[in-house]
């Protein structure tokens, strides 16, 4: 079922990226949708004219996820515009780019500042909307709200920018299994853990050279033989947020298969 026709989500880090993607292809299907940015305005409002093109309707609004003044204000502002919450993506994140090979290269504020974005700020998010969603299902609709959190492989092989991000998104998917028991019946909670993705965020952290590295690498060695794009992640969240109905606690890697490594053929010597 991907109809979200009249109905509202929100999409943390929807100014570019995953975010956006996702937020778009949202509207693709009816969704009216909160555009949330920390520092992309000017993404941001652009993100909300594409989706004013599709025919529904978008706010914008910043907010740092990290703080639940902001958080609160977030669902408050979208509650004000459309009156309803049903969808929550949980993408804002962040992190540092730190090689895990001298520990000395980071330092406990590090874990601390990512972690208060990447696993606070969704639960905060959740906590936020969760009041709205259970209302809604328990006055009659026959469709539960969905979280869907934007976690990464990090938190499932220990790799990525820097072991604090790593740890974070380990603790990211341990909360969406918690809040999956949690927020039960009413809400479904899942989380995708995304592989390499072509972002200008990750060009940006890891420099074009090793970039380009990297992107080779996954496009040479994934089974799928392709690198990551921020639409691929959208597909995976959108499906989880207007589809998936008797789907929760999931959670799907979505990375051309990278984390299986370099199988041999079936019947190869």
């Amino acid at each position: 079922m991907f109809d979200m026709k009249g109905r509202a989500a929100i999409v943390t880090g929807s100014a570019t990226g995953v975010g956006a993607a996702t937020a778009l292809m949202l509207a693709d299907i009816g969704c009216n949708v909160t555009v949330n940015y920390t520092k992309s305005r000017d993404e941001a409002e652009d993100v909300a004219s594409q989706i004013r093109a599709k025919g529904v309707e978008a706010i914008c609004v910043q907010a740092d996820v990290g703080d639940d003044a902001q958080c609160r204000r977030l669902v408050a502002d979208t509650m004000a515009k459309w009156g309803r919450v049903d969808a929550l993506v949980n993408n804002a994140g962040t992190t540092i780019f730190r090689s895990g090979d001298d520990l000395d290269l980071v330092q406990a504020e590090d874990f601390l500042r990512i972690y208060q974005v990447n696993v606070v700020g969704p639960y905060q998010m959740a906590r936020a909307v969760a009041p709205i969603m259970r209302k809604q299902v328990q006055a009659g609709d026959k469709r539960k709200g969905s979280v869907v959190n934007v976690s990464s492989i990090a938190g499932l092989m220990a790799v990525g920018s820097s072991i604090p991000y790593m740890c974070s998104k380990g603790a990211l998917n341990t909360l969406t299994l918690a809040l999956a028991k949690s927020l039960s019946p009413e809400i479904r909670v899942n989380t995708i853990c995304p592989g390499f993705i072509q972002t200008r965020w990750l060009q940006g952290g890891m420099g074009a050279d090793n970039y380009a590295k990297a992107k080779a690498g996954q496009e040479k060695s994934s089974p799928l033989q392709q690198a990551g794009t921020p639409e691929h992640m959208a597909e995976v969240i959108v499906f989880f947020t207007a589809s998936a109905n008797n789907v929760t606690g999931e959670i799907l890697t979505s990375d051309a298969g990278f984390h299986l490594g370099a199988l041999p053929l079936v019947g190869s010597r």
